[in-house]
């Protein structure tokens, strides 16, 4: 089988100057693709600023041959989010792929956490990569071909200890990378999420320190970058990867337990039914949702 490579697509990663981000940028500028080195170059918590992040990863992609910009703009503002699509428009005259990777943390139990921590932490995740694929998505719709890939996490799919704001910021990109798929299927373009674990600056604290040999950036990116690639036709699906495993990971409805007369007690009294998993089905738009709902009732 041939190699599967990105020569003449142009790729922008947000967070890409440590961690996942690096590790995609740096993969897909192997594979041919230019690339927009994306990073505000702060702390974990999202304070500070420095270019020096972005720029080493270019220079990197540089030296063993490819092409790159550095980009230093925050996903979180509007104005921020059109200039990093405007500089791979100026760079490269266009972008196809699109992975929105940019993060902070700001860990605190729920009792303690504070309103600027919960926002700060959606504003880069969520608006963030609302944002960035705002601003792509027309120039993607005209070219009638593009590829996002959202960055989820297992703590937005099943919750965390001392993430409350992480955790809804994941759950958050499950849905709108599924609205992104529905929206974008009529102009080629496909998106997908993936909820990796690895080993990068925002695990080290959570993870098991055995976990930083096998758990790495480098054995996530080609989830990624397949996802990336024009030949992967799937859509608006999410994907657990990590330690070179590859899993799909799905929303399903139960079969449930109807009545016409829905009191509190019945519920009680057939509460095992409702817990029911098999057989599942597995809506992909709301739409067919109700429709099982409506199959149901007859």
């Amino acid at each position: 089988m041939p190699e599967l490579r990105f020569d003449g697509k142009v790729a922008v990663v947000t967070g890409a100057g440590q961690g996942l981000g690096r590790s995609h940028a740096l993969l897909l500028a192997e594979r041919g693709a230019k690339v927009v080195v994306n990073d505000v170059g702060g702390s974990l918590d999202g304070t500070g600023a420095s270019r020096g992040p972005a720029a080493d990863v270019v220079e990197l992609i540089v030296k063993n041959g490819g092409e790159a910009v550095a980009d230093a703009n925050n996903v979180a503002t509007p104005e921020g989010a059109e200039a990093i699509i405007q500089a791979a428009r100026d760079a490269f005259g266009r972008v196809d792929i699109l992975v929105n990777n940019a993060g902070i943390l700001r860990d605190k139990s729920f009792g303690k956490m504070t309103v600027e921590e919960f926002d700060a932490v959606l504003a880069v995740h969520v608006r963030g990569s609302f944002l960035v694929s705002r601003a792509a998505f027309p120039h993607m719709k005209e070219q009638r071909y593009g590829r996002i890939v959202n960055t989820s996490s297992p703590a937005g799919l099943f919750g965390n200890f001392g993430q409350a704001n992480y955790s809804t910021a994941k759950m958050g990109l499950v849905g709108l990378t599924k609205t992104l798929g529905i929206e974008g299927a009529r102009a080629g373009i496909k998106a997908n999420a993936i909820a990796p674990i690895a080993w990068t600056r925002m695990t080290e604290a959570l993870l098991p320190a055995e976990f930083e040999e096998r758990f790495t950036p480098g054995r996530v990116s080609p989830l990624v970058a397949f996802l990336a690639h024009e030949s992967c036709e799937t859509s608006g699906e999410v994907f657990s990867v990590g330690a070179g495993r590859v899993a799909r990971v799905f929303v399903a409805e139960g079969p449930g337990w109807r009545t016409d007369d829905l009191t509190i007690e019945a519920i009680r009294d057939n509460w095992d039914a409702i817990l029911t998993e098999q057989p599942y089905v597995q809506p992909t738009t709301l739409g067919e949702q109700a429709s099982a709902s409506m199959k149901a009732m007859l």
